[in-house]
């Protein structure tokens, strides 16, 4: 079982991740993009990375606006609540 320490770490790296790309979280489940089990599920695919110190490192050194980087376990629920958010100041 993950300790509370492990899952608030990764929830922070998620909602950092997800800023990173674009994504505000909150937004997202209010307007019913995104679930919170969503939310759950993708700190609990995060807290599976092996390397939770480099991804931190990536966004404190990465400009804001950039991809995630391949190793992210989340990359397909960001670039889908990117495209959702695109198309909603586009249209």
């Amino acid at each position: 079982m993950l300790g509370k320490n492990t899952l608030k770490r990764h929830a922070e790296l998620v909602d950092q991740m997800a800023t990173h790309v674009g994504v505000d979280l909150e937004d997202s489940a209010i307007g019913g993009d995104v679930s919170i089990d969503q939310i759950s599920d993708a700190v609990l695919r995060c807290s599976d990375c092996s390397n939770p110190d480099h991804c931190a490192q990536f966004l404190a050194q990465s400009a804001q606006g950039q991809k995630t980087p391949e190793y992210c376990r989340n990359t397909s629920l960001f670039d889908r609540l990117t495209s959702l958010s695109e198309s909603k100041r586009d249209g």
